[in-house]
Parts: structure tokens; C-alpha cells; sequence
């Protein structure tokens, strides 16, 4: 009998901990500020190698589906994803190592005085 108990408490752990990491992964973000970027140039993520849209959200990256570098100006101007961090407001599914947006919207970039 005690061998039962500690197997059904072990298996609840598990099954706890299990569904835990599946939400992680499938969280859903609404109205979200995050920083906006290229994932290469300007938050350093060695693959895949080139140029995509990414956004950085309490330390971790995800690349982003449903618009892209290119859909908000020019990436190599000054104030272009592959030069400048930007701020977003942002809506969408987490998955894994993505985010598939519903909504992006590119905060106006505050330039410092001098």
C-alpha cells in the first residue's frame, strides 16, 4: 500500500510539472510591451544565421511570425531593427521559440538629448 501512495504522489508531480512546461510554451501574450529587434545584429543569436525579426520578453527571445523585419521600415536605416532596440506592443501564442502575433505595434523610437 505504501508503495501505491508513493507511486500515484510521484506520478501527480510529474503530471504537474509536465502540463506546467506545456503552458510555458504555449502562452498567450495581450497587449504586451517587449523589446523588438533583429535577433542577429542586436540580440546576438548565432542561428539561424541572417537577419529576422525577434523580440526579447523577460531575458528570452523569440523569433516572430506574422510580419517581419522589412514590414516596418527599413532595417539598416538608424532607427531600423539591425541598428536599434525597439519597443512593441505586442499580442500573440507563444510556441516554443516563437511567437506567431496577432498584433505588433512599433513604438515610436525616443531619441536621447544630448
Amino acid at each position: 500500500m505504501k508503495y501505491v501512495f508513493s507511486f500515484v504522489v510521484s506520478l501527480v508531480i510529474f503530471c504537474s510539472q509536465a502540463q506546467a512546461q506545456v503552458q510555458e510554451k504555449n502562452k498567450t501574450i495581450k497587449g504586451k510591451t517587449v523589446e523588438a529587434s533583429c535577433a542577429q545584429c542586436q540580440f546576438k543569436v548565432k542561428e539561424p544565421r541572417g537577419c529576422d525579426l525577434a523580440i526579447r520578453m523577460n531575458g528570452q527571445v523569440y523569433f516572430v511570425d506574422g510580419t517581419n523585419l522589412d514590414a516596418h521600415g527599413d532595417a539598416h536605416e538608424d532607427d531600423g531593427f539591425c541598428n536599434a532596440i525597439r519597443q512593441a506592443k505586442v499580442t500573440g501564442q507563444i510556441q516554443g521559440n516563437r511567437i506567431r502575433v496577432t498584433q505588433f505595434d512599433l513604438k515610436p523610437l525616443v531619441k536621447k538629448a544630448n
